[in-house]
């Protein structure tokens, strides 16, 4: 330690390292996801992880600038901010670098976005992120696409059972402007929407009278998705709400005819997330106790409509089982690096011997190179985790690999 008494180790809060075998865990899934994004069209894009606070906080940025680091530039000595969400960067690059592709412009993305402060449920300051984005289509259909993606990638690395839960954030304002409310009892009545207090909003919404009085109903009917069409169907909404409802019904309806098992939930007076959703908003919900794994829904690209879904690989990393890993072998002085490289080809993992003290257990390996195969050591201290092959043939095992990661 330092002799000013500080510690190297010390990260400032909602900022962590993430060690073996985490990180390649990470990086592994966020690979696979992008690769099932791909495979339905859409196209990887890098945006900068850090631009002019101009470009960066417009349009839909505005709704994170309070979320965002700013400093100033050295060289242009003009303010620059780090990106607290990645969807504001591809909307500007469809805006600007892309404005000339045909739309529906579909698009994927991954990388970091660091923001001034956490929450108590999520303290994380720094996130990665992994999503997609599709831009130039206002359709039920296109909202249904992002979504059922999502799902996908999130089934391909091993996250099954998931839950769709619905939000439809312009329903309460649709309710509050054909109320004509406006001012404090407006706000009165959407930090009691926002509360979930039931009594209060039935109290608010009868002294403003229709059509404010739905809205403990809706309340009410959030649930299953079915349920909650019901309880939209049967009350006589104003058009703009009724617009709302129809179009959530043909979102749900084109997801499942495409994933008919998946779970959705309704909420049709709730929203969570980022407050430049426009349409339909959804998050995605892993099994047991994960929490959220994914968020998205539609907003403006600038002119142009679009919908996103953001993934959250911290989270999808919790989520996600642990496969079993590549069974590391010690390879020792000397030793073939043809026969090596049979090892690497056939999804070992080697690791050579440097000198004559490097030995099996002080490189967390299970096997031993020797007469051109790999050879359990019983000396190691991963000898007595399970050998396995994988889907793929390759052997693996799984519990040495996991002395580094400070989490098992």
């Amino acid at each position: 330690m330092p002799s000013d008494g500080f510690n190297p180790a010390l990260l400032p809060a909602g900022l962590a390292d993430l060690l073996p075998p985490d990180a390649a865990r990470e990086a592994a899934l966020v690979e696979a996801m992008l690769a099932v994004f791909g495979s339905h069209g859409y196209e990887r894009v890098k945006p900068p992880l850090i631009e002019f606070e101009e470009g960066l906080l417009a349009g839909s940025g505005a709704a994170v600038a309070e979320q965002t680091f700013r400093l100033m530039d050295p060289v242009s000595q003009r303010m620059m901010g780090l990106r607290a969400d990645m969807t504001p960067q591809v909307a500007r690059l469809a805006a600007t670098r892309l404005r000339g592709v045909e739309r529906p412009l579909r698009l994927s993305y991954s990388g970091q976005v660091l923001r001034v402060r956490g929450t108590q449920i999520a303290p994380e300051r720094q996130l990665p992120q992994a999503g997609i984005e599709l831009i130039g289509a206002d359709s039920p259909v296109a909202d249904a696409e992002v979504a059922i993606v999502g799902v996908e990638a999130l089934a391909r690395v091993g996250v099954e059972g998931v839950a769709l839960d619905i939000t439809l954030p312009a329903m309460s304002p649709a309710l509050l402007d054909a109320a004509g409310l406006a001012g404090e009892e407006r706000a009165a009545l959407a930090r009691a929407l926002d509360r979930k207090d039931e009594a209060a909003v039935r109290a608010l919404a009868e002294r403003a009278g229709p059509p404010a009085v739905f809205l403990p109903g809706l309340l009410a009917a959030a649930g299953p998705a079915d349920a909650a069409l019901r309880a939209l169907d049967a009350v006589a909404l104003p058009p703009a709400a009724r617009a709302i409802a129809d179009n959530a019904a043909a979102v749900i309806a084109a997801i499942r005819a495409v994933m008919p098992a998946l779970r959705i939930t309704l909420d049709p007076v709730e929203f969570r997330g980022l407050r430049y959703h426009t349409g339909v908003a959804y998050t995605v919900y892993g099994p047991g106790r994960t929490g959220e794994l994914a968020r998205g829904g539609r907003y403006m690209s600038g002119e142009e409509p679009a919908t996103g879904l953001t993934v959250y690989p911290d989270a999808v990393l919790r989520a996600a089982p642990r496969l079993a890993e590549p069974a590391r072998v010690l390879v020792p002085v000397g030793a073939d690096p043809a026969a090596a490289a049979a090892l690497r080809a056939r999804g070992f993992v080697t690791v050579a011997a440097l000198g004559a003290g490097d030995s099996a257990a002080s490189q967390r390996c299970t096997h031993v190179l020797r007469d051109g195969e790999a050879v359990a050591d019983p000396a190691s201290s991963g000898a007595a985790a399970p050998f396995q092959t994988g889907a793929d043939g390759a052997p693996s095992f799984t519990g040495a690999g996991s002395a580094l990661s400070g989490k098992d």
